[in-house]
């Protein structure tokens, strides 16, 4: 009697499907490794060396997932293997996805100086005081970098100025510690004239120092504002961001 082959070894055998398993496998992996990374670091499960080999092994592991998915694709579309075709198209959206966000943080780091302490007054800054030991005891300096730091700022963000407001200062304070408590800072101290607080990033929780200062004029007030890391030679724009969206919102208070 003979033997007529089967459709499955007509269509390529189960090299598809096992491709495609492996492309799940890898996708997978690359999820838990990028994903976890902050949390795992944020929990103090691993230090900040090992989160990021696990940022750079799930980058890996997409890459990886993205190479075996196209050679899974070419092989069902030859073999005319739906299901496996549809397995590595949904895992090359799902890497292109994964590696969007390290893309972005990349190219974000490419378009701004390496520094980490922003200030709308840069010859005069506001200085931390109750947070002076917590910032003694990071890598990163208590005192402002200097003219160098300034000169990159200015260049980079030349939106970072001082806010004047037509307003009393008690009224100015009251309604920039709200803003600090809505964007759920850690307030360390707050005087007549000062706000001192810690902003916490999402992911990876990192801690951010910001100093807002009220200057009496004439007719109102000036609110400055300081804000830096406590660890990394660059924020990636992190706190010119915090500076601007502060101050947009401190003054949308009083429109």
């Amino acid at each position: 009697m003979v033997t007529r082959p089967t459709t499955a070894r007509l269509r390529g055998g189960r090299w598809p499907g096992v491709l495609a398993g492996l492309a799940i496998l890898l996708i997978a992996a690359a999820v838990l490794m990028m994903a976890g990374a902050g949390p795992a670091y944020r929990g103090e499960l691993i230090n900040l060396g090992e989160a990021f080999n696990w940022l750079r092994n799930g980058i890996y592991a997409a890459g990886g997932a993205v190479a075996v998915s196209v050679i899974t694709l070419l092989l069902s579309l030859f073999t005319r293997r739906f299901t496996p075709a549809l397995v590595a198209s949904l895992v090359i959206v799902a890497a292109a996805a994964l590696l969007y966000v390290p893309w972005q943080h990349w190219q974000r780091a490419q378009q701004v100086p390496a520094i980490h302490d922003i200030t709308t007054d840069t010859q005069n800054p506001p200085a931390f005081e109750a947070l002076a030991d917590a910032r003694e005891a990071a890598p990163n300096a208590v005192d402002y970098p200097g003219e160098a730091t300034a000169q990159q700022q200015q260049a980079a963000y030349p939106y970072i100025k001082p806010l004047v407001l037509a307003e009393a200062p008690q009224t100015v304070l009251a309604a920039a510690q709200a803003v600090a408590e809505e964007a759920g800072w850690r307030i360390a101290r707050i005087t007549s004239h000062r706000i001192e607080a810690t902003a916490t990033t999402r992911w990876f929780g990192f801690e951010d120092d910001v100093v807002i200062r009220l200057t009496e004029l004439e007719n109102g007030v000036q609110v400055d504002m300081r804000s830096a890391s406590r660890l990394g030679a660059s924020d990636v724009g992190t706190n010119a961001a915090r500076i601007e969206q502060f101050l947009t919102a401190l003054q949308v208070r009083f429109e």
